[in-house]
């Protein structure tokens, strides 16, 4: 038996009204079938969209489009964010390793879910490419399954696979995977605090990086460690080097030796290429790569992600700008609490001290309406470009020392008076 492709107006046929459906993310972001559900739109009412980091253009997320379909956002990025902030969406607070759990256990049971795809291989066996994370899930229980296959799109190893005769529409479009270079981005103050991380980082550590800038500048500080493993929910570009100069070994994790584990990816065509084919890496099921014992089953995790803003006793809002939805829980919470319970294992925030328009990232409250995504019961290492500190075990105040220390120096009188009229315990603030 052989693929039978078919149009894009053919396989959106099969969405009816009242629909809940499952939109792939990142580099898998099927924009040529979202569109194609946009010109269909005056046919389709009250469908439900749900998805994590979607990119790229997203034409249904757009204002005319608020009578057909409905954000419901898992993670919110950039495309859906005004959405989920306006009325014709919501966010639903969850960590990344239970997301799955929505669809297997009808919290979120799916109708259709739409994905992009690699060619069939000898077998009629396709992938889901660079994002497995909860696509796996999504295609696994969705009662109907369409696909956009792209040869473009790397074949992954893992649990990536999916016979074609499991999806009922295919669609063959040949175009460019969705791209971002963090790299480009990286400046000095990201890469002081990369160097500040890979001082935490010992050899033989698995490491979990987070999106963005810090994650690839503390890759690029890493040229003298050895044998470092990788075990994280996400890779960019920044790991390929590592791996070509043999200092990503992984074989000290303690398990899954000898191969990078991640869910998804999203770089650039040369992390693509790189992944393609690739046994080295497996992408797996975001239940297996976030689950907190799964990941402390790994030897001297340190997990590195970052925030929007941390207050004085510890508490981190990285998915909300006060009531403002930004981004989503995600798996900071998974790794923190597996880094923590890994033998030797670092769990990190990394932030700079102020945002790019001058506002302090180490604040005396966080701002009204924030979410806290982790606890100040489960915050450890807090890095800034002016140093390291482990609140771990350390009461209030003396967080909030070890915080204004490594906190942006024109902040730090306004933090001083803000901790002392909290606290009023000048012999434990000044202690270390």
């Amino acid at each position: 038996m052989k693929p039978i492709y078919t149009s894009p107006e053919d396989a959106i046929s099969l969405v009816q009204s009242d629909s809940r459906i499952f939109l792939h993310g990142s580099a898998c972001t099927p924009n040529h079938l979202i569109d194609e559900l946009a010109r269909q739109s005056q046919r389709l009412r009250n469908c439900e969209i749900v998805s994590i980091t979607l990119q790229g253009n997203v034409e249904i997320a757009k204002p005319q489009y608020k009578d057909s379909f409905y954000i419901n956002s898992l993670f919110t990025s950039t495309p859906v964010r005004e959405a989920v902030n306006s009325g014709r969406g919501d966010f639903v607070p969850v960590f990344l390793s239970e997301i799955p759990l929505l669809f297997k256990r009808n919290y979120l049971p799916l109708d259709v879910a739409i994905v992009t795809v690699s060619p069939p291989d000898a077998h009629g066996y396709c992938t889901l490419g660079t994002s497995v994370d909860v696509a796996r899930a999504a295609v696994d229980t969705a009662k109907i399954v369409i696909a956009v296959v792209n040869p473009r799109m790397p074949r992954t190893h893992g649990d990536s696979m999916i016979h074609f005769s499991r999806i009922d529409k295919l669609v063959w479009h040949e175009e460019e995977l969705l791209t971002v270079d963090y790299g480009a981005k990286v400046g000095q103050e990201e890469l002081t605090i990369g160097k500040n991380i890979a001082e935490l980082i010992d050899d033989r550590s698995t490491l979990q990086l987070g999106i963005g800038t810090i994650p690839d500048a503390t890759l690029r500080c890493l040229n003298n460690h050895k044998d470092l493993g990788i075990h994280t929910e996400m890779l960019s570009d920044g790991i390929v080097n590592l791996v070509e100069n043999d200092i990503i070994t992984n074989k000290y994790k303690g398990v899954h030796e000898n191969r990078t584990i991640t869910s998804f990816c999203f770089g650039t065509r040369k992390l693509y290429d790189y992944i393609d084919d690739n046994p080295a890496f497996a992408f797996l099921n975001v239940e297996v790569v976030n689950h907190p014992i799964q990941i402390m089953r790994n030897k001297k995790i340190v997990a590195i992600n970052s925030a929007i803003e941390v207050d004085l006793t510890g508490q981190v809002c990285a998915d909300s700008i006060g009531t403002y939805q930004f981004s989503g829980i995600g798996g900071q919470m998974d790794f923190m609490r597996g880094a923590a319970l890994s033998e030797g294992g670092k769990p990190i925030i990394a932030i700079s001290s102020r945002t790019k328009k001058g506002q302090a990232r180490i604040v005396p409250y966080l701002k009204t309406g924030a979410g806290v995504v982790t606890t100040r019961g489960h915050i450890h290492w807090v890095v800034t470009e002016y140093g390291a500190r482990d609140l771990y075990g350390k009461n209030m105040a003396q967080r909030a020392k070890a915080l204004i220390e490594i906190s942006h120096p024109d902040d730090r009188e306004m933090l001083e008076r803000a901790a002392y009229e909290r606290f009023k315990e000048l012999s434990n603030f000044k202690k270390s």
